[in-house]
């Protein structure tokens, strides 16, 4: 098939170009380059099967495709807060466009909802039903709603102009290729231990979080989109093992073998006290459930940073 892989020079974007190639597809990469990088798609630019198109989503563009995967948003607090209207845009604008064009082409189209739909949930664990806690007017406000009308915008789409849609919702993820840079948990603890630096830990370090490991999360997103039976989402991909914020630290001071400390700070504004995804309609619907441990997946995941951003 023809794929069109929106935000595909982003981390999660460069492992399903990565993984689709590998199934013999053509492979568009369309991308903008504001958190993406041509270093995690460098290794796929000699394939003919791969074409890399420097555009932003929330601005029209015409290809004829079979699949889209619309993946492009700023997804970390450091990135979406530093232009929110601009993240709203892509949201919003990026998935009207991806829509009209999956609409005129007949391309099935997934988009990559996010586990901030469910705001601070008052819920534990998060499952698909549940319409979530979200303040409509705070920094992250930009993020959680804009993908929150994207989910909307594909399902009027589907229900008025029958376009063929699927929907998932990302739990925390993480994994080789992360950018260093964008003020993610697991990029900042593994960075200041392999730097033998404080480890911030925001709070008592107490709130939850479950974490994902990239491969496990593109496998549950292809099967997403190839089933073809009549569920379309949305549905929860994650981890359901729930770890604290100061039990991650540990580990991962564990792992890198590292000599820092762990100090604390206060919590910023809005940050969800508990995520953990329930995956039962994902087992059950797609047959999925994530395989990586946290211990193995960290593991690599310190060994890419150790050679991309210390030594190299």
């Amino acid at each position: 098939m023809r794929i069109l892989v929106t935000g595909g020079a982003g981390f999660l974007g460069s492992h399903l170009c990565e993984r689709l190639l590998s199934e013999g597809h053509d492979v568009i990469c369309l991308d903008n380059l504001f958190t993406g990088s041509k270093d995690n798609i460098i290794h796929l630019m000699d394939n003919h099967r791969f074409e890399l198109i420097r555009h932003d989503i929330v601005e029209p563009i015409l290809l004829e495709v079979d699949r889209i995967y619309n993946l492009a948003c700023p997804a970390s607090p450091v990135h979406y807060q530093y232009n929110p209207v601009k993240t709203v845009k892509t949201s919003v604008m990026g998935t009207i466009n991806m829509l009209g064009m999956a609409k005129r082409v007949k391309a099935r189209i997934l988009q990559a909802s996010t586990s901030e739909v469910y705001g601070d949930p008052q819920v534990h664990p998060q499952r698909e039903e549940y319409w979530g806690n979200v303040n409509p007017i705070g920094i992250r406000s930009c993020y959680d709603e804009g993908k929150r009308v994207a989910e909307t915008l594909m399902m009027d789409y589907h229900r008025q102009n029958k376009v063929d849609i699927r929907i998932i919702r990302i739990f925390n993820t993480y994994g080789p290729r992360m950018a260093e840079n964008d003020g993610r948990v697991v990029s900042n603890f593994i960075l200041q231990a392999l730097k033998n630096e404080d480890i911030t830990v925001f709070g008592e370090g107490r709130q939850t979080r479950s974490f994902c490991f990239v491969s496990d999360l593109i496998d549950g997103m292809i099967r997403m989109m190839e089933n073809n039976e009549a569920f379309i989402g949305p549905v929860n991909l994650g981890n359901p093992v729930e770890n604290t914020i100061l039990e991650f630290a540990e580990k991962i001071i564990t792992i890198t073998g590292s000599r820092s400390r762990i100090i604390h700070q206060p919590l910023p504004q809005d940050d969800p006290k508990q995520r953990q995804p329930d995956i039962t309609l994902a087992k059950e619907k797609l047959g999925w459930e994530p395989k990586i441990t946290l211990e193995i997946g960290l593991q690599r995941t310190a060994d890419y940073f150790a050679t991309h951003c210390i030594r190299g």
